[in-house]
């Protein structure tokens, strides 16, 4: 079996993919992948070799500047025809919905046959939901090394007010120019380390999931972002000095979460809780008509957050009685109407995909993760003690660079936290740390810590 960890990126694409010991195979749509310095002038080479003659080229009018118009003498040079459509400039965060997404379908050029993105998140994602739209394929110039979606099968939207994940194929060719991801603003090169920190969340919380509900679990591909991650943290000091060295370390691992999320057909291998608290403040941010912070500034924050709540837990032992005094309190109605506070013109959608989806307030299920937390409580500590790192010591490393480390630090304050927490365990069908303390019965005495841990 091929360990992931140890092989090379290269090895990673192999078209056949891989027969795992967890029981799948694993593959990548992604043919064509360069990270390093002057790697833009690839870009005629990596459109001949998937077959592309005629891309239709998206930036925006920060894009265009730091690369855009790069692509566009490159594209020129090389006698490669296309059409550009450059978003109009934005007085607020462009958000990746249905208006972003109906503009570009109005612009394209059906005369196209695949979608190049310049840029990073947004850009990224509304390209991928373009291309699966237009039936042609994705390609994408990285701007920014801000977050983990250049690879990856998804796109994390805004439906209907409701943050999503949309389902895609991955882009077929991803380029990092260092030299470009190098000059993006430092806020932007600190998200996407904030966004690697999500992993040591997500990997533990995969793990005790696997326990709890018998959610499907890869180690491999857990070694694998645990190996991108340590990269990442050790190279944090040079992204501050915007080292071509620590600026390839930390996009070279957002490109390998998307990898991994792409082999296990999940977000597990790179998103938790702290993912969820950042989609809760933008929810409410958009809901209010106001802007969010960066999406990998959020999940830095909320990883920080999550240990913080973790950290708790583990002075804690289940309690059958408390556990069942909570559920037996537990009221649909009362839980409807605290949604409706929550989420506002989202609500009945939340409401209806717990229903449908979900359903974690199911009392029967709710039991029955109870008996296997009890059961396998030894053995979900030692998770926590193997994945995460202490708080403090985290907190310290991300104050060093300058990063946020609470809520507050982002402008949102501890009511909205204490919201977010308790929005988090039914946005997706996903099984959280916020899960675990709800089927603890612990979720009053959590929903005020968080937002006491705002601070």
């Amino acid at each position: 079996m091929t360990d992931f960890a140890d092989s090379a990126i290269s090895t990673l694409l192999r078209e056949e993919g891989f027969a795992c010991g967890c029981g799948r195979r694993h593959r990548t749509d992604l043919r064509v992948l360069r990270i390093g310095s002057g790697v833009i002038n690839i870009l005629p080479e990596a459109l001949m070799s998937l077959g592309v003659k005629r891309p239709f080229v998206v930036c925006d009018a920060n894009t265009y500047e730091a690369a855009g118009r790069r692509v566009s003498t490159i594209l020129d040079d090389a006698g490669i025809p296309y059409t550009l459509y450059v978003f109009p400039p934005q007085s607020q965060k462009m958000e990746p919905d249905e208006s972003a997404v109906g503009a570009l379908a109005m612009a394209y050029d059906p005369a196209s046959d695949a979608v190049l993105g310049v840029g990073s998140g947004v850009i990224n994602d509304c390209c991928k939901v373009l291309a699966r739209t237009a039936g042609v394929p994705s390609l994408v110039v990285g701007t920014a090394p801000s977050m983990d979606g250049y690879a990856s099968d998804s796109s994390s939207m805004v439906q209907n007010r409701l943050k999503v994940t949309l389902y895609n194929a991955c882009p077929q060719a991803v380029v990092c120019d260092t030299d470009i991801m190098s000059a993006a603003p430092m806020e932007m090169l600190l998200a996407g380390l904030g966004d690697m920190l999500a992993k040591y969340v997500a990997i533990c919380e995969w793990r005790i999931s696997h326990i709890v509900t018998g959610e499907y679990y890869c180690e491999n591909i857990a070694r694998l972002m645990r190996r991108s991650l340590r990269r990442c943290v050790d190279a944090a000091e040079g992204l501050i000095r915007r080292e071509p060295d620590a600026v390839e370390a930390v996009a070279e691992g957002l490109v390998l979460s998307g990898i991994a999320m792409g082999f296990a057909k999940i977000s597990r291998p790179a998103s938790g809780l702290e993912h969820y608290f950042s989609h809760m403040w933008e929810m409410m941010a958009l809901e209010r008509g106001e802007p969010s912070d960066l999406h990998g500034a959020q999940c830095g924050v909320g990883t920080l957050l999550t240990i913080k709540l973790l950290e708790r837990l583990r002075t804690l032992t289940p309690d059958p009685a408390r556990a069942a005094a909570f559920a037996a309190s537990f009221d649909i109605p009362a839980w409807r109407e605290r949604t409706r506070g929550i989420f506002g013109r989202t609500a009945d959608a939340v409401i209806a995909m717990e229903r449908d989806v979900g359903h974690q307030n199911d009392p029967a299920l709710r039991a029955e993760r109870f008996e296997r937390i009890v059961d396998n409580w030894p053995a979900i500590l030692a998770i926590m003690d193997e994945e995460l790192p202490r708080a403090d010591d985290l907190a310290a490393m991300m104050r060093g660079l300058g990063m946020p480390v609470t809520p507050v630090g982002l402008g949102i304050g501890a009511e909205d936290t204490r919201r977010a927490y308790i929005g988090s365990r039914v946005i997706r069908d996903k099984y959280l740390t916020s899960t675990l303390i709800w089927d603890l019965g612990l979720e009053r005495e959590f929903e005020q810590l968080a937002g006491e841990l705002a601070v």
